[in-house]
């Protein structure tokens, strides 16, 4: 029997990603049980106190069994965490040697969202693949720079540790875990019964850009709010540096260092989320769509819109619109 730990944060954090994972599993567990044959899961959740209060004390959740208590384990599942980040790994410091001791053990651990802040602030994650929230990324990029973070995926496997990409998707990432545990078969019954989409990628059609700006750069911030109010029109690199009087060369390398991405992609990013919006509420056809965002060729235009949605500007259209969706 696999001994799973579903860890319950001090402070705030995300209370379906620990019903989600525990539901999941459980499903798992009566299935089996209704094949008359034995649970594979002895699902516990771990706390660091007795109870912890959620929403302003409308829920409350009371663990199973404290951490000092958990000799070994086999997967930890780490779930989303919420408010002020800093904060809540500070409270929850106590996990972090006991989920690096547990990994070097044999243990593998899942992080749901934002619960990659926890897994990552172990140092096991140095140099590899990670996802979390795509409205987390900047923050985590920041915080910890030496993790190969990928907040287009839904989810990722490396070295025994998994993640998953924002809210609801975690649930990608337990059905993947079953697959992976109790086979392909269990896999599609779970995600049948329990109405999860399966082989869902990517979270890039649900992500909305919102430019880095918490940083004190204010030449910089001056050239991303100019590009934020200019998406429509041709904007050079060139004319953004002689603009905030900085060398194009410095430019480039400010721009990045305060808001991750190259100008260029800083463009792309701000003329792509005005055509997501145009496509979500206008009748303008595609092409009246790319030339209002200061594109003029269709193939490239087509070519970066999938790039970063992952999907065709009509195929987002035929997902968003609300004119399409109910045709």
């Amino acid at each position: 029997m696999k001994h799973v730990s579903i860890l319950v944060p001090q402070g705030p954090c995300i209370l379906s990603s620990v019903i989600g994972a525990f539901k999941v599993f459980t499903t798992v567990n009566n299935t089996l049980a209704h094949q008359g044959k034995r649970p594979l899961f002895k699902i516990q959740l771990v706390g660091l106190s007795k109870e912890t209060a959620l929403y302003d004390g409308l829920f409350n959740i009371r663990p199973e069994i404290l951490l000092d208590e958990v000799g070994k384990t086999d997967l930890i599942v780490i779930p989303a965490i919420q408010g002020d980040i800093p904060t809540s790994l500070k409270i929850n410091q106590a996990y972090i040697p006991w989920i690096t001791d547990q990994y070097k053990q044999g243990a593998e651990v899942a992080s749901l969202c934002t619960g990659a802040f926890i897994l990552a602030s172990t140092g096991l994650l140095k140099g590899r693949k990670c996802s979390t929230h795509w409205m987390a990324a900047d923050a985590f990029r920041q915080a910890f720079p030496d993790v190969k973070l990928q907040p287009e995926k839904v989810m990722t496997d490396e070295m025994g540790m998994y993640s998953s990409g924002g809210a609801y998707s975690f649930l990608n990432l337990m059905i993947y875990l079953v697959e992976k545990f109790c086979g392909r078969e269990m896999a599609v019954y779970c995600s049948k019964m329990l109405e999860i989409e399966i082989e869902r990628k990517s979270q890039s059609p649900f992500a909305i850009f919102i430019g880095q700006k918490d940083h004190e750069d204010e030449p910089i911030k001056k050239a991303q709010l100019y590009i934020e109010n200019n998406a429509g029109t041709k904007i050079s690199v060139d004319k953004l540096s002689e603009m905030v009087a900085i060398s194009r060369r410095n430019f480039e390398r400010r721009f990045k260092k305060a808001t991750s991405n190259t100008p260029v992609e800083y463009l792309q990013r701000v003329k792509i989320e005005a055509a997501k919006k145009s496509l979500e509420s206008s009748r303008e056809n595609i092409n009246e769509v790319m030339y209002s965002v200061g594109y003029s060729d269709s193939k490239a235009f087509r070519t970066m819109f999938k790039k970063i949605t992952g999907l065709s500007p009509v195929g987002y259209r035929n997902k968003y619109n609300r004119e399409m969706a109910v045709k």
